[in-house]
């Protein structure tokens, strides 16, 4: 019997099973980068790393902690990010801290170049992470915060988290009577 090709089921795509829905699967997060800056601008980057590289970040090992962007020579460099070596690796392993590139469009780096001269102004990584298999960086052009903006932002985190907690033990109470 003959079908209709537009009533016959569609084959997949032959790419990977997986639905390749944009999830984001954290490997790092830069959380003092969020604490001592004020984040202005985002921004996802591609990174160029090695094989070890990206096989230590699937393992989840990474550190932003002491990480910053600079811009040398309109193209974009991790500084500091330290992956450490992957412990199935052999000579091949990489160098802990090395810099690695940042892909961004030319627009993007011609921004952020011009952005972070200004004074106060820094680019500083966020987060690493993978989006359907690419390893990527979240970076900020960010502005320094003083000691008092640390201090109200800690203050307004716990004022949140108090009420928070008031208002379940309130639906606690309710629940109960």
């Amino acid at each position: 019997m003959y079908v209709p090709k537009e009533s016959q089921p569609k084959q997949g795509g032959g790419g990977s099973a997986k639905a390749k829905d944009g999830k984001r699967k954290i490997v790092a997060q830069n959380k003092k980068a969020r604490h001592d800056y004020a984040i202005i601008d985002t921004y996802e980057a591609g990174l160029v790393l090695t094989g070890t590289e990206v096989k230590s970040l699937r393992q989840g090992r990474a550190s932003l902690t002491d990480g910053f962007v600079q811009i040398d020579g309109n193209e974009a460099w991790l500084h500091n990010a330290h992956i450490p070596e992957y412990s199935q690796g052999t000579w091949t392993n990489h160098t802990v801290r090395r810099k690695r590139k940042l892909l961004l469009h030319r627009e993007e780096i011609d921004k952020l170049e011009s952005k972070s001269q200004e004074t106060g102004h820094t680019i500083v990584p966020l987060a690493l992470y993978f989006k359907d298999g690419r390893a990527k960086a979240e970076i900020a052009l960010a502005r320094g915060k003083k000691e008092y903006d640390k201090r109200q932002t800690l203050r307004e985190k716990q004022d949140r988290r108090e009420s928070d907690r008031a208002i379940a033990a309130a639906k606690r109470k309710q629940r109960g009577d």
